[in-house]
């Protein structure tokens, strides 16, 4: 009995096709990544803005923006007593600082300070 060969299509075509998806998939996620803002540690230094004061009473608080992403970062400082440093990469990021004040900074930039009244209890 004769064997029946069934010609078969060369694999080489089928690979780049697949390759080519999953470069696009992967490059597609990888830009969504940095510019949604959760990467913004990663883009260049020269994507970042200016740091601009804000002001806030007691503290030193300076914030810059990314030009690229959705991200901000702030640092503030009360003398050499205290200080911190908020990184809101696509989600808004809080801290508290010893004496209670709670500064919340936006992905946009937007930093608010709620410090404690003095009726407050400690």
């Amino acid at each position: 009995m004769p064997v029946i060969r069934v010609p078969r299509r060369p694999a080489a075509p089928r690979f780049m096709a697949m390759t080519a998806v999953t470069a696009v998939t992967l490059l597609g996620l990888v830009g969504w990544y940095l510019f949604s803002g959760r990467g913004a540690g990663l883009l260049p230094q020269d994507s970042w803005g200016p740091w601009r004061e804000k002001r806030v009473p007691y503290w030193s608080v300076w914030v810059r923006v990314n030009s690229w992403s959705h991200a901000a970062e702030a640092t503030g400082a009360y003398g050499k007593a205290d200080d911190f440093s908020l990184k809101a990469y696509g989600t808004p990021a809080t801290a508290t600082t010893a004496d209670r004040t709670r500064f919340t900074l936006t992905p946009d930039g937007e930093l608010t300070a709620r410090q404690p009244r003095a009726d407050d209890a400690r």
